[in-house]
């Protein structure tokens, strides 16, 4: 009877060990995760700060991703004012029963705002807020307390100054002269364009003496930009060295005849050729 007994005995623990996991390991996973997410809001939550106040207004700097702080308070409306021009999508609160949540807007035109006005009931609440426009979402944790609120919070927008700026930029270079000091009657326009006709085939080539400028069409800056070479008298390519200002190639010296040339396996060719009879210079064509 004892060796019969001494089998079920030794099995027990082990039935009981592959009972537990189910659960126990469920609720293991369970806490490590709300760790980390609590973590990664806590990391991402963006404070109001001293410094950050414009007047009575905190103003955020926007980051996707980034959570901003909103202290509230009861009988005081927090106003959330969105970029000019931004058109609201959607705004979704966690508690709309305890905070009541409106829209509105100020302005007109290219500077009309959409204002986004929250106010909760009590003190000691929080929830979160999402607000979706055709620009962005933003991502809201409000908290509220006896009697002091935040009067008004808005942003600014490193990402579309970083753009505008790249964009004034583009457009300063576009409307910059090719080159300074050249006189129109220094310009020697007798150069021919041949081949084929790809969508990036120069518009002309002239030169001022020194140097020789390809003017293209604005395209060129849409595609890949074909490489320049320069023919010799025996009709080897050389590759030769130039800039790119703007729609135009600037190569620093004169050539006779050079080859715009792109692709591998079927090879798009465009010649430039300097016409050397003395004939008058074509201007502008």
């Amino acid at each position: 009877m004892i060796r019969s007994l001494a089998a079920p005995m030794l099995l027990a623990p082990c039935l009981s060990l592959a009972a537990q996991p189910a659960w126990a390991s469920s609720q293991s996973n369970g806490t490590a995760h709300q760790a980390t997410v609590a973590t990664a809001n806590r990391l991402a939550t963006m404070e109001p700060a001293a410094q950050g106040f414009l007047n009575a207004v905190q103003v955020y700097p926007f980051a996707d991703g980034a959570i901003y702080h909103v202290i509230t308070a009861p009988e005081r409306v927090t106003d959330i004012a969105l970029q000019a021009g931004e058109t609201l999508v959607a705004v979704a609160s966690g508690d709309t029963v305890r905070w009541v949540i409106g829209d509105t807007t100020s302005g007109s035109g290219a500077e009309k705002r959409t204002h986004v006005l929250v106010k909760p009931f009590s003190a000691g609440l929080a929830t979160n807020l999402v607000i979706t426009t055709d620009r962005r979402s933003y991502h809201i944790a409000l908290t509220s307390i006896p009697r002091t609120a935040m009067a008004a919070l808005s942003w600014t927008y490193p990402q579309d100054a970083l753009i505008a700026l790249k964009r004034a930029t583009a457009e300063a270079q576009a409307a910059a002269p090719v080159a300074a000091g050249i006189a129109v009657e220094q310009l020697h326009f007798n150069y021919a364009v041949s081949g084929d006709r790809p969508s990036w085939r120069p518009l002309r080539a002239f030169d001022d003496g020194r140097q020789t400028f390809i003017e293209f069409p604005a395209t060129l800056g849409v595609g890949e930009a074909p490489p320049i070479f320069l023919l010799d008298t025996k009709g080897e390519a050389q590759l030769v060295n130039y800039r790119v200002k703007g729609r135009f190639y600037v190569v620093d010296r004169i050539f006779d005849v050079a080859e715009l040339r792109l692709g591998t396996k079927k090879q798009q060719v465009v010649r430039i050729s300097r016409v050397t009879d003395g004939a008058p210079a074509r201007r502008g064509s």
